[in-house]
């Protein structure tokens, strides 16, 4: 296990890359941007970044063809940074760690644009759970339902048994120089990633698993903008 030699509550920067299209969401614009309880996604996610005491500063990563960013009030928001990122999702992460100086925020956390509903209290537990071990992390959820793999004609192939599976969430925490050449190491070596923990294991870093809330959806399709909606406005009748 890696010490913690870090400085108790040194300030972390958020990274969100948002240069994708969001096809599934057959929308005339990208996902991050469609309107959710009066504001787009992307504002209410970042916000949600930024009301965590120890998160000082999001780093945007955007398309260079964007047209709706500057629209938004993040755009002058001063906490915010704004870079442009890639064709891919690791493109737009590398883009954004290369925006951070390590030396003064040793510690990034990367997380999905199109998860506005992340309690707080997830967020605080793995920040808290990372400084305390030293190691880097990310919020999962344990698989409840059974697992089916399946073959090109989409027939069951076999039954994959569910203990010790679980799905993926963000935000990821990590190191940022460790995460950069993680990110650099695969993309030279052509390795496929899907997010930050798979580049980490590439490069033989262990990743702790933290578990998160069911509310941290993804809004992937026109149904789960409903369910975002429920879920948001719940959370600020709870607070």
């Amino acid at each position: 296990m890696t010490l913690n030699t870090d400085t108790p509550g040194q300030a972390l920067v958020a990274i969100v890359p948002a240069a994708g299209v969001g096809k599934r969401m057959l929308s005339a614009c990208p996902k991050q941007y469609l309107q959710l309880d009066g504001e787009t996604i992307l504002e209410h996610t970042v916000k949600r970044l930024l009301s965590v005491k120890d998160i000082c500063r999001v780093i945007i990563a955007i398309s260079p063809e964007d047209g709706y960013f500057a629209e938004t009030s993040l755009s002058k928001h001063p906490d915010v940074t704004m870079v442009f990122g890639g064709k891919e999702r690791v493109d737009s992460v590398l883009a954004g760690l290369k925006a951070i100086d390590s030396a003064r925020n040793p510690w990034v956390l990367v997380h999905d644009a199109a998860r506005p509903c992340v309690p707080k209290q997830d967020i605080d537990a793995l920040i808290g759970r990372c400084r305390e071990t030293g190691q880097g992390g990310l919020l999962a959820a344990p698989v409840r339902d059974t697992m089916k793999r399946g073959n090109a004609d989409g027939q069951v192939v076999e039954t994959v048994e569910r203990e010790a599976l679980w799905h993926a969430l963000t935000p990821q925490m990590y190191r940022a120089n460790e995460l950069q050449a993680a990110i650099e190491q695969a993309l030279g070596d052509d390795v496929q990633i899907t997010d930050e923990s798979s580049a980490m294991e590439y490069a033989n870093h262990t990743s702790l698993l933290v578990a998160g809330s069911s509310e941290n959806l993804k809004i992937t399709r026109p149904d789960d903008l409903a369910l975002a909606e429920f879920i948001l406005i719940k959370q600020q009748e709870n607070d």
